[in-house]
């Protein structure tokens, strides 16, 4: 028989022997270590639980400490803090049906246009067919596209590899004045939707596609057809005419 003690400098093991001869006691530490080594023998583990059984063991006994602790310090108790979470999270459910999926805004100023070029209507071709089947992002990819293009086959911009929507939009901005605003916007609506993961809709596009027909119909401003450039003009034939 083995026997441990909790305390003391030795742990006594009892072998089986004859009446006359006395136990034989050893040291606490080589007893101690001749447990362990017993004890640490397969047979003695066939029955453990595993990595993951211990590790869920470990969160569900974390868990349950932790509500524990809150609802030890919650007033009503773990009633009162199941009410406390369904609140919350109605509220968050409240703000997620109110303002919508929340975007990103755009990552990164990318070029308007992709390695190969097309015409105006080549990229208005393109909004239409993505457009008749509903898909509203590319369809609104191509019309911006297509504004931009068009005002570069009428010369009302340059011709310029690596531009980004933003920049087109304030470059035709000071060429057509009047459109400022509504190109900003349509920016914005290409940037969403290519950068900023948003959803485009048919309204977008349909923006889109009445200020690419609006601008068609819309002469550019220019320098020579300025008012202070027309009062000179007009008083030079004067002093000619004097």
């Amino acid at each position: 028989m083995l026997a441990l003690p909790g305390s003391g400098a030795a742990a006594v093991l009892v072998l089986p022997r004859s009446a006359d001869e006395p136990p034989v006691t050893l040291p606490r530490d080589p007893a101690r270590e001749a447990a362990r080594r017993e004890l640490s023998k397969r047979m003695y583990h066939e029955n453990d639980p595993g990595w993951f059984q211990r590790a869920l063991n470990a969160f569900w006994e974390w868990l349950d400490k932790l509500f524990s602790a809150a609802s030890g310090a919650t007033p009503g108790g773990a009633l009162g803090l199941v009410v406390i979470a369904l609140a919350a999270a109605a509220l968050i459910g409240a703000l997620w049906w109110r303002l919508g999926t929340p975007m990103r805004g755009p990552t990164s100023a990318a070029p308007l246009f992709d390695d190969r070029p097309r015409s105006a209507a080549e990229h208005r071709a393109a909004a239409e067919s993505h457009a008749a089947q509903g898909h509203w992002n590319q369809a609104v990819q191509e019309r911006m596209r297509a504004i931009v293009r068009s005002l570069e086959e009428r010369a009302l911009l340059e011709p310029r590899p690596g531009r980004t929507a933003d920049e087109a939009a304030a470059e035709a901005g000071r060429t057509l004045p009047s459109h400022t605003d509504r190109l900003s916007a349509a920016a914005r609506d290409f940037d969403d939707v290519t950068y900023g993961g948003r959803t485009a809709t048919s309204q977008a596009y349909q923006r889109l596609t009445e200020l690419d027909r609006d601008m068609e119909r819309t002469r550019p401003v220019l320098a020579s057809s300025t008012p202070s450039s027309q009062n000179t003009a007009h008083s030079t034939r004067q002093g000619a005419a004097e």
